[in-house]
């Protein structure tokens, strides 16, 4: 008889009780890296200010950072960037974001490319930008029916949203400007 494995669900009670920075899929917590990189930071600063500053004519869209989306009462995320509209929960997020932003590192590409990458497909993100800093680069998914398709890796291109609440668009020349 084989020896029995038990595997702790947790749940977002839970999750708001714990110390550190954590995300939770499908009841199981994933600890985040303990502290950004400059680049890291400075790339996400960077996307913040641009998609920000389009925004003076849109009461009701917002850029945010580091803040919690609330996909289920076990699947809480913390993705870099959000472009959310019509958000009114002060606590987290539970409308689904038009746009989500991950900054990639060696230690987050696993679970940004794939496990959060199958999630934001599900709930219906409209736009998921992987970001990979150290290689110049972001690649780029627009939600087409139910899935996502690519629409390029940009590195010194600009990109025009389409379908959104509000008219944005990156330039991606500017995020990587500092690391030319």
């Amino acid at each position: 008889m084989g020896a029995r494995v038990y595997q702790e669900y947790y749940t977002y009670d839970d999750y708001v009780k714990w110390d550190g920075d954590w995300e939770l899929i499908d009841g199981f917590p994933y600890a985040m890296a303990p502290a950004s990189t400059l680049k890291h930071q400075a790339t996400i600063s960077v996307i913040n200010y641009e998609l920000r500053k389009q925004l003076e004519n849109y009461d009701k869209c917002e850029v945010l950072c580091g803040v919690d989306y609330k996909i289920s009462n076990d699947t809480i995320l913390r993705p870099d960037v959000v472009l959310t509209c019509g958000e009114t929960n002060e606590n987290y997020l539970v409308k689904v974001p038009e746009i989500v932003v991950e900054i990639v590192s060696r230690s987050s590409s696993k679970r940004d490319e794939r496990y959060k990458f199958e999630i934001y497909e599900a709930e219906k993100v409209k736009y998921y930008i992987l970001v990979y800093p150290d290689d110049l680069v972001a690649k780029l998914y627009k939600l087409n029916g139910a899935k996502y398709e690519k629409e390029g890796s940009f590195t010194t291109e600009s990109y025009k949203f389409d379908g959104l609440t509000c008219d944005v668009c990156l330039d991606f020349s500017k995020v990587f400007k500092r690391f030319r």
